[in-house]
């Protein structure tokens, strides 16, 4: 008979020893996201990846704020994170530490979601954008590439704490089968 796991049972890392574990060499780069509630959701999907930090960039709110803790669940406590009053200069940044930039985007090259490769060495900074205009064009002109989650039905968008647990999820797949 299944039995759901208690709290003990599940053995999660306290803050501190989140801190300390080995993150997986992602940067999420939220691009002028307006809703707290999806920056929370992010904060939490960053947690649960161990993914090395969150950049906010331009209006997107920064924590200590209620409406990003309703959905975070304290997960801005253990998840990096800085500000960047634009994302360009975010990007710059990431250049200079040697990331490798790849926008969630749909654009006349973009590369499907399934097809991402990555051996979970190099460094990666994944730019998700605004939740109406998507990411800038501006941005998108410094990435390596585009990458786009297949969809099928009729609005060809996601809401992008979706995206960004659809991309976070791909990533910590190719992590886990290229470093065990």
């Amino acid at each position: 008979m299944m039995k759901k796991l208690s709290m003990e049972e599940l053995g999660r890392l306290s803050v501190e020893e989140f801190k300390q574990t080995k993150k997986l060499p992602l940067v999420v780069v939220l691009d002028n996201i307006r809703s707290m509630n999806n920056i929370g959701s992010v904060f939490r999907t960053a947690d649960a990846f161990k993914i090395e930090k969150i950049f906010l960039c331009g209006i997107t709110a920064q924590p200590p704020h209620k409406d990003i803790e309703k959905t975070a669940l304290g997960a801005t406590q253990s998840v990096d994170w800085a500000y960047f009053t634009n994302t360009l200069e975010a990007i710059d940044w990431l250049q200079k530490e040697k990331y490798q930039l790849f926008s969630v985007e749909q654009t006349t090259d973009s590369l499907l979601l399934h097809h991402v490769q990555w051996d979970g060495q190099t460094k990666i900074a994944l730019i998700f954008g605004n939740e109406v205009h998507g990411v800038e064009q501006n941005v998108i002109d410094k990435c390596e590439k585009s990458i786009e989650i297949p969809q099928f039905g009729t609005k060809h968008s996601l809401n992008i704490a979706v995206s960004a647990g659809v991309v976070l999820w791909h990533f910590c797949q190719l992590y886990l089968q290229n470093n065990q």
